[in-house]
């Protein structure tokens, strides 16, 4: 395996349903993709310009301004109270993390990648590329000897899937049978809805409470994207084992895996504000409390979902299927057979669009189900 052995970019095979759903008189209301249709925050933006002249190459490791507020807001945000700045590193964004990630630790032919079986397909990309093998199992019982990375996705893309502080315990202590690298992918972590995550805050891997007092071989990856409307500006970051993070960074630097001056100013403003996030979390709600009932009354069954930026649903039929009688009300999905071979019957539904084409799309469902 490797880079010239992967697939063709799967949302190509979406093009005829978008070009369906288009046709619709009222317009298409694209649920497709969770990229962020609100503004970015002023504070943010304000901050972008104040950085702006960046005549010097910026700093690989981040400066010391970013890695304290990351430090800083993983003590506010996620009851990680002792990171220091040697535990943390801004990336640019975090799709290129997870994808290069098991290149940077040095995994090749003959390791073993672990990722979850409803998964973001970029863990499987990532182990393509650096020529590893991909397995896909969500229970740490079935994770294999020979795994040198392990990824959970909590909470889940696409499926919303929250793992508690036992659950993350339970993924530790294998982990470290195996000898294995844990790696959460944590970029949803702000957006808890139902359940204990409409009250409590979504633990992270890096939780005293998870860890046993060590964070050996323990990476936690978060994103601004959503949280703060950062899409645009590929700003995230990773956090955990000081000795991970300094393999990590030294291979980053001979890439020129460089976030922006400017971005890192700005990561750092976004990462200090509190208001815009709770701001976006409650547009999210929102829409999420206009389109679940209304997809329940079309006949769809919501499964987790219980956090996250999406909803996932499904008829009991075929993805492709669902997507065509949602393509006839002028809405696009995701298709399930896009997160792994143990989804196709779901389709993923984003949070991301406007409230009035979210209101559209409900009540286009509520038509068709008279």
């Amino acid at each position: 395996m490797g880079v010239r052995d992967l697939a063709d970019y799967p949302w190509d095979a979406v093009v005829p349903y978008r070009e369906r759903a288009s046709q619709h008189p009222n317009g298409l209301v694209d649920l497709s993709i969770g990229s962020p249709v609100d503004p970015t925050p002023e504070v943010i933006r304000r901050a972008l310009a104040e950085a702006t002249d960046a005549h010097a190459y910026p700093q690989t490791v981040g400066t010391g301004d970013v890695r304290r507020a990351i430090v800083d807001w993983y003590a506010r945000r996620r009851g990680v109270p002792d990171l220091t700045e040697a535990n943390v590193m801004p990336t640019i964004g975090s799709k290129e993390l997870v994808a290069l990630l098991p290149l940077l630790l040095g995994l090749g032919a003959g390791d073993i990648v672990v990722h979850p079986r409803v998964a973001y397909p970029t863990y499987a990309v990532g182990a393509a590329v650096a020529g590893a093998a991909a397995v896909a199992a969500d229970d740490p019982a079935e994770w294999p000897e020979g795994a040198k990375l392990i990824w959970i996705n909590t909470p889940g893309n696409p499926d919303g899937r929250t793992w508690n502080v036992d659950e993350l315990g339970a993924a530790v202590r294998r982990a470290r049978e195996l000898g294995a690298v844990l790696a959460s992918d944590e970029c949803y972590a702000e957006l808890g809805w139902d359940g204990p995550w409409g009250t409590e805050s979504i633990p992270s891997v890096l939780d005293p409470r998870v860890t046993d007092g060590s964070r050996a071989n323990l990476l936690s990856v978060y994103s601004l994207s959503k949280q703060s409307n950062l899409a645009g500006y590929r700003a995230a970051f990773i956090a955990g084992c000081s000795k991970l993070i300094a393999e990590i960074l030294a291979a980053r630097k001979h890439l020129g895996l460089m976030p922006p001056a400017p971005v890192q100013h700005a990561m750092a403003v976004a990462l200090r504000d509190d208001e815009h996030v709770a701001t976006q979390k409650r547009l999210y709600r929102e829409r999420r409390d206009v389109l679940l009932p209304a997809l329940v009354a079309a006949g769809f069954r919501i499964d987790g979902s219980e956090a996250g930026l999406y909803l996932w649903a499904t008829e009991g039929r075929d993805a492709w299927d669902s997507m065509d009688r949602l393509a006839s009300l002028g809405i696009l999905a995701g298709p399930g057979h896009f997160y792994g071979d143990h989804s196709g019957q779901h389709v993923r539904l984003s949070l991301t669009a406007p409230l009035d084409r979210v209101q559209q799309a409900a009540a286009r469902l509520a038509s068709a189900a008279h």
